[in-house]
């Protein structure tokens, strides 16, 4: 299966959203309620970042210096913090180091507002804090970010670090291999929305090379979600995250233990056989998905992933690289 066709389509989009001066645009196109920031916007022109660089795109000379300087100059001096309306501003401001990071860059800016969390007794306060039980997917963006962003930005020590893993190690549930210790099960989130959750989580510790309490588990509930279709009603037919969270945790997973190995393979294969060529077949200038670079860049990252993960299956004159190869956060 050849990409190189996806990669100029995608090409395309990104160019399309371009605004001059290094900023791009989230989206083209209004919707329905009339609330999308059509101009200059954090995920527009972080995104832009991560996709060119993903594809093999990314800009050199004068052009990176203005994406660069465009996406810094979205911090705010006084808080630290990047922020958006669309995303709580823990999961803006990592999404936005997490790009500046793409140019070598750190935060113009201290992030003061997260300074309470710096210490252990103030980051562990925030995670007992999450509602794991009945919102794990869109919380995780704090209990995730709050990480990606302070490391990022080199803000906290090692010690810390260690103290966060720890946690995560200590409360991660063994009958799934996700999520916190009972809440799959205690609360009314169907299991899809702890995967999507915990995939954060993942790439943290993906990239602090630590390792899964329960790789195996991890396998088994991926699996079983694939095969009972109860990944998400629309999977696999969806320009989002869904995917590449899926696609992240059983490939991730499987690289720590030869579990059930033949069978991973077998759905990777079969899920990149189906995804790619449907993605492929969607028209930028209609489709709302690819309107939006947001959700653009999470199809693109289950791409390169699923290229990593199936070597000789996905072929491009141009390997992809996952930004969550490099540094956390997406």
């Amino acid at each position: 299966m050849n990409i190189d066709s996806l990669r100029e389509k995608i090409s395309a989009v990104v160019r399309a959203h371009a605004l001059g001066d290094g900023a791009y645009a989230r989206w083209l196109w209004q919707n329905a309620a009339g609330d999308r920031e059509l101009g200059a916007n954090e995920y527009g022109i972080a995104d832009a970042a991560n996709i060119l660089y993903t594809i093999g795109e990314f800009p050199n000379g004068e052009k990176r210096e203005q994406l660069c300087a465009a996406l810094a100059a979205r911090q705010d001096p006084e808080s630290g913090l990047f922020t958006e309306r669309t995303h709580h501003p823990l999961h803006t401001t990592a999404h936005c180091v997490a790009a500046l990071e793409l140019f070598d860059e750190r935060p113009r800016y201290p992030l003061t507002a997260l300074a309470p969390y710096r210490t252990v007794e103030g980051l562990y306060g925030l995670l007992d804090s999450l509602d794991w039980t009945e919102n794990p997917w869109p919380q995780s963006h704090q209990g995730a970010g709050i990480y990606a962003a302070l490391v990022l930005a080199g803000e906290v020590s090692l010690d810390w670090q260690r103290a966060y893993f720890s946690w995560i190690w200590k409360n991660t549930d063994p009958t799934y291999g996700m999520s916190r210790t009972g809440t799959v099960d205690g609360g009314t989130a169907p299991l899809s929305a702890h995967m999507c959750g915990w995939f954060h989580y993942t790439f943290n510790t993906e990239y602090a090379r630590q390792p899964m309490r329960y790789p195996k588990k991890m396998i088994d509930t991926c699996l079983a979600m694939y095969e009972r279709n109860a990944v998400a009603s629309n999977f696999g037919r969806f320009v989002g995250f869904c995917e590449i969270d899926w696609v992240f945790c059983l490939s991730r997973a499987a690289r720590q233990t030869p579990h059930r190995f033949d069978e991973v393979h077998a759905a990777l294969t079969a899920f990149a056989r189906d995804y790619i060529p449907w993605l492929d077949s969607l028209d930028p200038s209609s489709d709302d998905g690819m309107n939006d670079l947001h959700m653009l860049f999470g199809a693109v990252c289950a791409v390169a992933e699923l290229q990593r993960a199936l070597p000789g299956e996905i072929e491009s004159a141009f390997p992809w690289r996952l930004v969550l190869d490099r540094r956390p956060f997406i």
